[in-house]
């Protein structure tokens, strides 16, 4: 008996990395192996020297397959065994390890807009919908294009036992939203990598690409985010603590440090219209999504949770935005005594 072992993992492609996947047959039972590839054709190496390894890190059911077939998502390592500089999963692992003790939590809300052709999915030939308005959370054949893609593409994660906690169609036709988390650092991003390439290999089989640009339509439609909830045991249990993150991110270079890397496109996204902050310019507020950290209203009241940081784009890595608010929040409350 064997089966089939569905090796997957990130280019280096820029500025958005890429996803890539590959099969190999496995006896029945066998652990998935180190594998290679060929780096020059992923913009990983060149051709005089082109071995590139992969490493598996995360290992799921494939749901697509079915029976005992795998995921197998994977770092990409030199062939000394060092990572390579595309790997940004690396550098994620030493920070979640340095701050394990505070046990930071993320919810990750991944935006994504369906195209068919050279337009957004439910945008007709030679014309505009109308205003956005009726399609955040709508229902009917006037507002809603895609929902079979996307209510299977559900079913699949949770069949690949993902960290998924919901769906729900968002503000502009043929865009949508799924949240993953709550998670550690590593586990919100390799599910979340994982969630991606069953997204496009699900939109692959109905002839629709799925596409995580920031700003997929040019004019008065909202952008597309992954809006990054996080959370320390700390700010689970103190108002304090959550005043002391959002202090952080706005201290010194800090925006700057963050708003760069959140993704490809940002300044266009991220205008001060459309339920954004503007690039440069770092704010909080309670229940303000027009700054680029929100307090829930609810934390508020409790005085106690997360909060929502709404700057990165849709395609941001989230192994960089984990990292980043791992790095930067965890370290001030450490600081401040709040672990």
């Amino acid at each position: 008996m064997s089966y089939k072992a569905e090796y997957i993992w990130i280019d280096g492609t820029e500025p958005t990395a890429l996803l890539r996947s590959k099969t190999r047959i496995l006896a029945d039972g066998a652990e998935a192996p180190v594998w290679g590839f060929d780096g020059s054709s992923t913009n990983q190496a060149e051709g005089h020297s082109s071995d590139r390894v992969l490493r598996p890190v995360f290992v799921c059911p494939d749901p697509i397959r079915g029976g005992d077939h795998k995921l197998v998502l994977c770092e990409v390592e030199e062939i000394n065994g060092e990572p390579h500089v595309s790997n940004s999963r690396a550098l994620l692992r030493p920070i979640a390890e340095q701050f394990a003790d505070q046990e930071s939590w993320f919810g990750i809300e991944q935006e994504y807009t369906f195209f068919k052709g050279s337009r957004p999915l439910g945008f007709p030939e030679g014309g505009f919908p109308a205003p956005q308005g009726p399609y955040y959370c709508g229902v009917g054949a006037d507002a809603i294009f895609g929902r079979e893609i996307v209510e299977l593409h559900l079913d699949r994660c949770l069949d690949a036992g993902l960290a998924i906690s919901g769906i729900n169609a968002e503000v502009m036709p043929g865009q949508w939203e799924f949240q993953i988390g709550p998670a550690s650092p590593l586990d919100v991003s390799d599910h979340m990598w994982i969630a991606r390439w069953l997204l496009y290999r699900t939109a692959e089989e109905f002839g629709v690409e799925a596409t995580l640009d920031a700003k997929p339509a040019r004019g008065d439609w909202n952008g597309a985010g992954a809006h990054t909830n996080f959370s320390t045991k700390a700010m689970r249990e103190g108002y304090e603590a959550i005043i002391t993150a959002c202090e952080a991110l706005g201290e010194g270079d800090k925006p700057m440090e963050h708003v760069t890397q959140y993704g490809s496109g940002i300044e266009s996204r991220l205008t001060g219209a459309h339920e954004t902050a503007p690039w440069n310019k770092y704010s909080y507020g309670v229940s303000d999504r027009g700054a680029s950290v929100r307090i829930p209203w609810q934390v508020e009241v409790d005085k106690k949770g997360y909060i929502e940081d709404r700057r990165p784009n849709a395609n941001v890595d989230p192994y960089v935005v984990t990292r980043l608010l791992v790095n930067t929040c965890c370290a001030a409350l450490e600081k401040a005594g709040q672990v």
